[in-house]
Formats: C-alpha cells, structure tokens, sequence
C-alpha cells in the first residue's frame, strides 16, 4: 500500500513548464494524479515527457494567470477533458528587482497581479470545481521572503506575505465545504530563474553555508512537501504554511556575534 495514492485526482499546476512548478507537477504525477499543466510558454515538452516517463497522465493548457479570460478558458477546457479538479498548485510567479523608491506603479503592479492575484483568479476558477464535488486541496508556493523583507525585492515579498493571508481566508472560507488550503515557502532553491546567480563565483559556496543542512534545495524538496498537502494524509492540515528551506530562517540568530559563545 502506497503512503500516499493521488490515483484518480486532477492535479492543475501553473507555471509547470520549469523549475519548482514543473518539479511539483513530476511529484504529483508520480503518486498517481492526472496532471493539468498550465504555462503561458508552451515549451512544456520537458515536463510532459517526464510525466509521461514516470507512466502518468497530462494535458497541456495555454494560460496566462494575469487574464480572466485566459484562466476561464483553462479551467473550462480542463473540466471538460478530465473532469473536476481535485487539487490546485498556484506556482506561477515572477521575481524582480527593484528598491522601493523607484519602483513604479505599473511594475508593482505587475508583480502583484502575477504573483497575488493570478492566485485568487485560480483559486476562484478551480477552487468553483471543488466546491460544486465538496472537496479539494490548494496548495499555494510562498517563500521565506513573506516573513523576511528583502532589499531590492519589495514588491516580491510583499505579493509572498499577501499569498499566506489569501490562502488562510480561503482555509476559513472554504474548509467548511470542504476545501484545504495550504502554503509551502520555500527557502534557497536552485531553478532556472534562479541559475544566473549560482553561476557567479563563490555565490553558491556562500549560500550553503547560511543553511544548516548545508545545500541548496531543487524542485522535488518543493514537491515532496506540496505532494503530502495534497493527499488524504493531510485531511486534517488547513490554514497552515510548512517552510521547506533546510533551516536556512532558522539561523537568523548565528548572524549576530556573540563573544565568548562563537565557536573558534
């Protein structure tokens, strides 16, 4: 008997085209789900054929989270090749540079309707089809930064925080009729959107050594967390946020020097 079965349940994940999104979707193919891709870059040959490889199930759809139209669309073609869905991975995101004084409205404003509420238009469209069957788990990819500013990405970190709140207010919506929600943030993890800074000298020696279980997460440590969310063994989890990150924020309290208890 498997631990976990996913068998029989629709697993819709946006941004599954790479990284933590196509990481999450192998995860929930392997224990037994029908993948729901959804990407606005249709080069999502990778992910389908990994899906394909581990003996799973997946249709491919066009959608840009930050359109109504685009999200409708998805979630109606999805429904009626594949039935309702059961679990919903808001993933999709950006990340941005930009310092608080000169950041300006549109950016922001761009960040957030991907980041934020392209989430809420998801939930809403997906989370229709778990309401009307009287079930369902949403699980949405956070990250550390909604508990800990970061410079340079104000408009990231807040999106991040703003997704915890929206996934409690779902929690207490909906769990009453039947539907969990859930975040996963995740902490240093190694992506393509990420690569560019792991290729500059000493960056990756650097971040290792700030995360206690000393390496640098991939995109099944992501999977594994949002896999356990999703199943019937965590029936009773709803409202909360699980940090996968190796201790990294757990450390926080090392970066202060303490003479007389600092090792040598």
């Amino acid at each position: 008997m498997n631990w976990i079965d996913l068998a029989g349940k629709v697993a819709v994940v946006t941004g599954a085209a790479s990284g933590i999104g196509q990481g999450i979707a192998l995860g929930l193919a392997e224990a037994g789900a029908t993948i729901v891709v959804l990407d606005r870059d249709q080069s999502t040959s990778v992910t389908l054929e990994g899906i394909k490889s581990r003996g799973g199930q997946a249709r491919f759809f066009r959608c840009d989270v930050t359109d109504d139209d685009s999200v409708a669309q998805a979630a109606a073609g999805s429904l009626e090749a594949l039935g309702p869905a059961s679990i919903l991975v808001n993933n999709a995101g950006t990340l941005r540079a930009g310092s608080l004084d000169t950041l300006s409205i549109g950016e922001w404003q761009a960040i957030l309707s991907l980041n934020l509420t392209g989430y809420f238009r998801c939930a809403q469209a997906f989370g229709a089809q778990m309401l009307q069957q009287g079930g369902g788990a949403i699980i949405h990819i956070a990250s550390v930064s909604a508990h800990f500013p970061q410079n340079h990405s104000g408009a990231y970190s807040t999106s991040k925080a703003a997704v915890a709140m929206l996934s409690r207010q779902l929690a207490s919506e909906w769990g009453p009729r039947g539907v969990r929600s859930n975040v996963v943030c995740p902490g240093l993890i190694r992506t393509p959107m990420t690569q560019a800074m792991y290729d500059t000298p000493g960056v990756l020696e650097a971040r290792r050594a700030v995360v206690p279980s000393r390496r640098i997460g991939e995109p099944e440590d992501i999977a594994n967390a949002v896999v356990f969310l999703a199943s019937r063994r965590a029936d009773y989890v709803n409202g909360a946020e699980i940090i996968v990150d190796g201790g990294f924020t757990q450390g926080i309290m090392n970066l202060i020097p303490r003479p007389g208890y600092d090792a040598a």
